[in-house]
């Protein structure tokens, strides 16, 4: 008979992941540095764009020489040249003439404005008449429009996406301070288990938990290694767990997390010394037979052997863990998203535990149907098969057909197409 410690609500296992500190802080190249968390605030140290310049193409003016064009009475301009590409301009605009530009060209002195190509028209190789008026400043990006020097561009905790990673090449900046990747091991126990390229015997089974808590962690940014297969055996263990300790931030156990015959991964960590229990249950299915702790102020994770339920938790628990180890800010979504649907069918949940339901994501016209999907926590196909997962709360006794619910989209799932299926 299984017996734990007080078994804790998902709240509060993940008030305790909130208490882990991120990583210590690396510096990386620019070109390394997409999805990273930025570990320090990004200063801008320039004005960008560091100039005038055209964000149209057309002919810089001064825009008093435009006003009252139109279509039946333009302005007539004198052209005087034309600014080339990525120089500074050799010519200045006077009263009366215009230069011709192209888009992000340098505004020449005396212009402030920029009347668009349509609006103007070549009379002869020096004139042209400009049937619209434009105000200072119209169709042109002053210096610091963009970003002003000194300004905060980038804040700790950020995680970089393209069009951070753009702006930061933008302003010159080639490298910068980021969180380091979270080092896991993971180590897969139990007699039964057999390397994937083994013809398993009767009663035993492949590997699978290192290969889907390896890519698992990996989708998130962190670091896997690989510890290999161990025995139920307490020195193995022991040892294996040891070498992990050394090599990475933090020990994940697929097996053995839950209390009787197999109750080995506690025996062990409380054997390694400076052992801090933090969670040994929590009230959810599938999943309760999971072990959070510390040793030696390194965080470890015993968990449930069955690889769906190994993955809910890594899901629920341990991508939160994984973004707060990486430097996310806590109030941001650690790398996954949401999506609202409603229920395709009823499905009933035993009270006093949060239940995390497998469902598939189908449209229906414009409304979005979750669709459970149901198995045992043996099984993996379910996970296949789903997009996500919807709890339901301990305190319901389940949820109705056409209910509103959130999904929580498998974090190794980047989106939700439309064509889901």
């Amino acid at each position: 008979m299984e017996r734990f410690f007080k078994v804790k609500t998902t709240e509060e296992v993940l008030e305790i992941i909130r208490g882990f500190n991120p990583l210590d802080s690396e510096t990386v190249s620019l070109e390394d540095a997409s999805a990273r968390v930025l570990s320090r605030d990004v200063l801008s140290p320039e004005d960008l764009p560091p100039f005038y310049r055209a964000s149209m193409d057309g002919y810089a003016v001064r825009a008093k020489d435009t006003f009252g064009a139109t279509e039946s009475l333009p302005a007539f301009l004198q052209v005087c040249g034309e600014v080339l590409m990525g120089e500074r301009p050799r010519v200045s605009v006077g009263k009366g003439q215009a230069v011709k530009i192209s888009t992000g060209g340098m505004l020449p002195e005396g212009a402030d404005a920029v009347v668009m190509i349509e609006y103007c028209h070549t009379l002869d190789e020096d004139t042209i008449e400009v049937s619209k008026s434009v105000s200072p400043l119209e169709n042109v990006i002053s210096p610091g429009d963009d970003v002003r020097s000194g300004q905060p561009v980038l804040r700790r905790g950020r995680h970089l996406r393209p069009q951070d990673i753009g702006l930061l090449a933008g302003l010159g900046i080639s490298r910068v301070e980021v969180t380091r990747r979270p080092k896991i091991a993971i180590i897969s126990t139990g007699d039964e288990v057999v390397d994937i390229h083994t013809r398993p015997l009767p009663g035993q089974v492949r590997d699978v938990n290192r290969y889907s808590l390896s890519a698992f962690c990996q989708a998130l940014g962190a670091v896997p290694f690989a510890m290999g297969r161990c025995k139920d055996e307490f020195e193995a263990l022991k040892e294996k767990i040891g070498q992990g300790l050394e090599v990475a931030d933090s020990v994940w156990i697929s097996g053995g997390s839950s209390v009787g015959t197999r109750d080995l991964t506690l025996k062990v960590f409380q054997a390694l010394g400076e052992f801090e229990l933090l969670v040994h249950g929590i009230s959810i299915s599938p999943g309760k037979p999971t072990i959070i702790g510390r040793v030696r102020g390194k965080p470890v994770i015993g968990l449930p052997g069955h690889i769906s339920s190994a993955l809910v938790v890594a899901e629920v628990f341990l991508a939160p863990f994984l973004a707060r180890l990486s430097g996310l800010e806590q109030d941001q979504e650690p790398f996954g998203g949401r999506v609202t649907a409603e229920m395709s069918r009823n499905v009933e949940s035993a009270s006093g535990r949060d239940d995390y339901l497998r469902v598939r994501l189908v449209r229906q016209g414009d409304r979005l149907k979750a669709e459970p999907i149901f198995g045992k926590s043996g099984l993996i196909s379910p996970l296949v098969e789903g997009h996500g997962l919807v709890r339901i709360h301990r305190n319901k006794e389940g949820l109705y057909e056409g209910e509103q619910v959130e999904v929580r989209l498998f974090e190794w799932m980047p989106f939700f197409m439309d064509s889901a299926s």
